[in-house]
């Protein structure tokens, strides 16, 4: 994968892809985790948003640019 995207004649990150992808993933987790009830058991609900989020990212990305 190239390190920048042409995308109607403007340039974008190369990461942008993994980053919409990373998106979708985790509304598809978040969603799941609400129903099961996993987030009674966290802390701060938000921060561990956040770190899921981080996490899929850089999975993602590995996994492309690997």
């Amino acid at each position: 994968m190239s390190r920048e995207v042409e995308f109607l004649g403007t340039l974008m990150p190369g990461l942008l892809p993994v980053f919409l992808i990373s998106i979708v993933l985790q509304i598809i987790l978040d969603r799941i985790m609400g129903k099961i009830g996993i987030y009674r058991y966290v802390w701060h609900p938000p921060l561990f948003r956040l770190s899921i989020f981080v996490s899929i990212f850089a999975a993602v990305g590995l996994m492309i640019y690997r």
